[in-house]
């Protein structure tokens, strides 16, 4: 009898061992056990495994994965566009976490038929982000350290949501480069943040998520303030200066933000988030002038 005991748990541990979450794609993704190789396709995803606990355990990184300071050491494995198939192979992973966009669905096909577990990174709201960090601590096996770090972002979520709730809303451009001219429409996490803050995208219901505009739906569109993610004078908000018509150029609302902490999902984003909030607070304070 103690035999069969004895046979039968060891049968169920790797059972036991074995865990299960879901992506941001609503995808099943099951490890027999917690990932200690780990390959990040994202640079917000970098950010993200960093936060979970897993930062020892990322073995490849695509390019711009440079927060916090330690990633810039993680070898290379190729860039949001394009990867190199046989460099992952050789690095041994036995989780990835991809990013869909729209240049990366065949380079996830490719890799899934690897044969190596793939979990999609893309919230599309603020509360995605603390979510992502649960669900790949769980999948590292870091639940010990994620969770705080999880609560601790909905901490400030939620702090954040309170000081801005109910302040007047302010029409927002945000411009993510200008050559072309484009921007982040309703279905990007973006328009989440300035929802949070008050702010109201001119471009909300626009169906690509990274649109390019015309200047002339800009002006049509009179933004009350306009934030631009690049240097003032590389692409930045300085293109609006011109036009003394505009509303937001008029009332001195042009206001550049650090794209790092805006156009990547991840934990730095709800900081971000503070300081655009602050940027639509002086806004509105520039009604009074």
């Amino acid at each position: 009898m103690k035999r069969m005991w004895i046979w039968a748990a060891a049968l169920a541990a790797p059972l036991a061992s074995a865990v299960t979450v879901r992506d941001d794609a609503g995808n099943a993704v099951t490890l027999d056990k917690p990932a200690a190789r780990v390959i990040s396709m994202a640079p917000h995803v970098t950010e993200v495994l960093f936060a979970a606990g897993g930062g020892s355990r990322i073995v490849g990184a695509v390019n711009y994965s440079d927060y916090p300071e330690a990633a810039k050491s993680i070898p290379r494995i190729g860039s949001n566009r394009e990867v190199d198939l046989e460099r992952i192979i050789s690095l041994k992973p036995d989780l990835i976490v991809a990013w869909m966009h729209n240049s990366s669905e065949r380079q996830i096909e490719m890799v899934r038929k690897l044969g190596i577990p793939v979990f999609l990174s893309d919230p599309q709201k603020l509360e995605g982000i603390p979510e992502n960090v649960l669900r790949l601590g769980h999948l590292m096996g870091t639940d010990a350290v994620a969770g705080p770090a999880a609560a601790e972002l909905r901490k400030q979520l939620a702090s954040l949501r309170t000081r801005y709730a109910g302040r007047p809303p302010v029409r927002t451009f945000y411009q993510v480069w200008d050559k072309p001219l484009y921007t982040l429409s309703g279905k990007h996490i973006i328009t989440d943040a300035l929802r949070l803050c008050g702010g109201e995208n001119i471009f909300d219901a626009l169906s690509v998520t990274a649109p390019i505009v015309s200047i002339e739906s800009v002006l049509q569109a009179d933004p009350e303030a306009v934030f631009g993610t690049a240097e003032k004078n590389y692409g930045g908000v300085s293109l609006w200066k011109p036009y003394s018509t505009l509303t937001a150029t008029r009332n001195d609302n042009l206001f550049t933000v650090d794209g790092n902490l805006l156009n990547r999902a991840g934990p730095r984003m709800i900081a971000g988030t503070a300081v655009l909030c602050e940027k639509l607070e002086l806004a509105r304070q520039h009604r009074n002038k």
